[in-house]
């Protein structure tokens, strides 16, 4: 909280009013999915326009290969497994992941003055057991952890029917006072439009950059595009040739393009900073009707494997920021950056250096958005880690994957994910403690690839470069180490 006091005077200092701040983060949408990043199969007139009014991203990256952990690291700026949460996603039945009392992104712009606004997909948890009651005023939640509003999905677009709805604030919309949520005729009522859900997800977005345009607001806007099941509204059909998939795409670029179109007929598009990313890699189409006109477009573009993976394709994302008169027109950066840096840039854009408690695995990538010059890169390293728990490290051209597997799911000999459990560890308050849904044990047959040499991660020189394996491994070792 003394941070954000001292971020607050900071601002109120500084001549001229604040830029306000637009986050958007996709849902699975692989870095090969925007036309500016190599997309043919379809057009993304909206990020094109983003990406040459400002800056384009090569080698920036989630912190986790799926949804929960990166949303949590991009508001904390510390990655997800230092959490109770240690590998795959939360369910419906579990509590907010946040701790309540930790530092968050949007505490710090609510304690600098700016007004917080989250609309769109959450999954982070909700209330402080196990098993929370929606039925009716539920916290704590997205109110609790830095915003002054919310209206989304309360976890992902394919929630099960009981909570395929929209919550404004605490409460789900259109559920009555004494009803409950599990009720079948009231979930009639509630139950959102799968299609028409970027639609009203859009709608109140354009609406909080209007009702605080005169004054300073940051805007997190996680989109359910382009996560499973696609269902782009009707007025895509065939307007790709990538079939749905493209269709769900494109639905996101019209999405940006009424953020951005918001912000010119408000005048303070010059004021305004936008970005657009993704929470982690593509998920290529899965089932027949996914695969139907998709045409083999590479969602992750020339990067290994997919969403979930511990391989480039799992976790390198897109990234564009524009920012009138800070980041220059058209540019380019090949610096290595995380989706975790966003909190530690913000508060030492003001002179702050968060405490070493806050933000420990964020950094300040001001001077790439500025165009200095700088000796060495603005990370040290990067810690990757996917679905099922395993890590890698990067440093440098050098990225080190402990063990053999892929990051993906462990299956089952006869199909299916191989769940050891599915309950966190609870305290005697039945808050939870930890949460490994698979307990993998991982070998010692590490992999090591040299990205500048080898993009796509295809000869292993984990045998040939021992010291290397070696200092990496204990690089990673610290990180994990460390609180």
């Amino acid at each position: 909280m003394v941070l954000a006091v001292f971020i607050g005077m900071a601002i109120a200092n500084e001549p001229g009013a604040p830029p306000n701040v637009i986050f958007i983060m996709a849902d699975d949408l692989g870095w090969g999915d925007m036309a500016c990043y190599g997309a043919t199969q379809f057009e993304t007139p909206a990020c094109d326009r983003l990406a040459n009014e400002g800056m384009r991203f090569t080698d920036a990256h989630s912190p986790s290969s799926v949804c929960t952990p990166t949303r949590y690291s991009v508001l904390t700026g510390r990655y997800a497994w230092r959490s109770w949460l240690k590998n795959w996603v939360l369910q419906e039945n579990h509590p907010l992941l946040i701790d309540t009392e930790r530092m968050t992104m949007g505490k710090v712009f609510q304690q600098a003055g700016y007004r917080t606004g989250c609309v769109g997909k959450w999954h982070l948890g909700w209330g402080e057991v196990m098993g929370t009651d929606f039925s009716g005023e539920v916290k704590p939640g997205p109110l609790e952890v830095g915003f002054d509003e919310f209206f989304g999905v309360p976890f992902s677009h394919n929630s099960g029917k009981a909570l395929q709805v929209f919550m404004r604030d605490r409460r789900i919309v259109g559920l009555s006072e004494g009803e409950s949520y599990l009720d079948k005729e009231s979930q009639k009522k509630t139950r959102r439009s799968l299609e028409d859900t970027a639609t009203e997800l859009s709608r109140e977005a354009v609406a909080f950059i209007e009702r605080h345009k005169d004054k300073p607001f940051f805007l997190y806007y996680p989109t359910t595009n382009i996560h499973f099941p696609l269902t782009p509204h009707p007025r895509y059909k065939g307007k790709t040739d990538a079939g749905i998939y493209g269709e769900f795409a494109v639905e996101f670029d019209w999405a940006l393009g009424e953020v951005l179109d918001a912000l010119d007929r408000c005048r303070i598009a010059d004021n305004t900073i936008v970005i657009v990313t993704s929470d982690n890699g593509g998920r290529p189409p899965q089932t027949a009707k996914e695969k139907a006109g998709y045409n083999n477009h590479q969602c992750n573009g020339p990067w290994r494997s997919t969403k979930r993976t511990i391989y480039e394709g799992g976790h390198r994302v897109p990234l564009l920021i524009r920012w009138p008169g800070m980041v220059k027109a058209g540019s380019v950066s090949d610096e290595t950056v995380c989706l975790t840096d966003f909190m530690t840039t913000f508060a030492k854009q003001h002179g702050i250096d968060p405490p070493e408690d806050i933000a420990q695995d964020s950094f300040d990538i001001m001077p790439v958005l500025k165009g200095m010059e700088h000796k060495s890169p603005l990370r040290p390293y990067t810690v990757h880690h996917s679905v099922n728990g395993q890590f890698a490290i990067r440093k440098g051209d050098w990225k080190l994957i402990e063990g053999s597997r892929d990051g993906d799911f462990p299956k089952k000999k006869k199909g299916g994910i191989d769940v050891v459990r599915w309950q966190p560890e609870l305290d005697e308050n039945g808050k939870p403690l930890r949460l490994d849904y698979f307990d993998l044990k991982f070998d010692d047959q590490h992999q090591l690839f040299n990205l500048k040499d080898d993009p796509k991660e295809s000869t292993n020189l984990a045998k040939k470069q021992p010291h290397k394996v070696k200092e990496l491994l204990e690089l990673l070792n610290a990180s994990r180490a460390s609180k």
